[in-house]
């Protein structure tokens, strides 16, 4: 059992070492920044999504948006 787990950890450090490529820091910057953009723009299209629809979750808003002039 000890064997297994000792040959598992073993493996596992030489594929992280010899094996994975590493982005550089320069990469992991640029990738970074598009993620951060992409999470803004995804915000951003749900929070108008919900202002146009009315989903708001309060009964007693004045904007009820599309839902509220169709129910």
């Amino acid at each position: 059992m000890f064997q297994t787990v000792r040959t598992y950890i073993i493996d596992t450090y030489s594929e992280m070492v010899n094996n994975v490529t590493w982005p550089t820091w320069k990469e992991l910057q640029n990738n970074t920044i598009i993620v951060l953009v992409s999470i803004v723009i995804f915000s951003l299209v749900i929070f108008l999504m919900d202002y146009v629809f009315g989903i708001s979750g309060k009964p007693g808003d004045v904007w009820r948006g599309l839902l509220g002039f169709i129910y």
